[in-house]
């Protein structure tokens, strides 16, 4: 048995239509995470929101692994007015959140025709209550513990597993 390399493996390249949308995030090690989790799932944009972004952070850098140079981003002055761009360009807007009114992530269905704005919430606080509002479905991850969240990086790559699993 020999490992793979980022070269050597048979992964088929995919690109899917889903934007990450951090509100909030902040974090150098989570944006590089979230940088590099948007690679690996075909991402098609990292739209960064709500809070002082540091992209030129050694931290987010090394974590990223490179992966900042290619998933294009952008920051956003006006969070809010940037997901209403979205949704009149065809994106639905699902918030990744525990709410008293959120489905399970599995259970959530789309189909080829649909893209998405994924919402991110901050590291502490989760998403806007704004945003929550205007979100077209806000969904949950499923989880066992007394804990009621985890990383959001973390969460992120389960929910873009999922996602993409379900639309191929």
């Amino acid at each position: 048995m020999v490992q793979l390399s980022h070269n050597s493996n048979t992964f088929e390249k995919r690109d899917f239509p889903i934007i990450l949308v951090c509100d909030g995030v902040n974090g150098p090690a989570n944006i590089g995470s979230l940088f590099r989790i948007a690679e690996a799932f075909g991402v098609s944009e990292i739209v960064l929101g709500n809070a002082i972004v540091d992209l030129n952070s050694a931290r987010m850098k090394r974590t990223s692994r490179e992966a900042h140079t290619k998933v294009p981003h952008s920051v956003s002055e006006d969070l809010f007015a940037t997901l209403l761009h979205l949704r009149e360009g065809g994106y639905k807007l699902i918030s990744l959140e525990i709410s008293d009114d959120s489905s399970r992530l599995e259970d959530f269905k789309w189909n080829q025709k649909d893209k998405i704005a994924l919402v991110l919430g901050n590291e502490a606080n989760g998403i806007s209550e704004e945003i929550l509002k205007e979100s077209d479905a806000v969904l949950h991850i499923e989880l066992f513990g007394t804990n009621s969240s985890i990383n959001v990086a973390q969460g992120t790559a389960i929910a873009l597993y999922q996602l993409t699993k379900s639309r191929q």
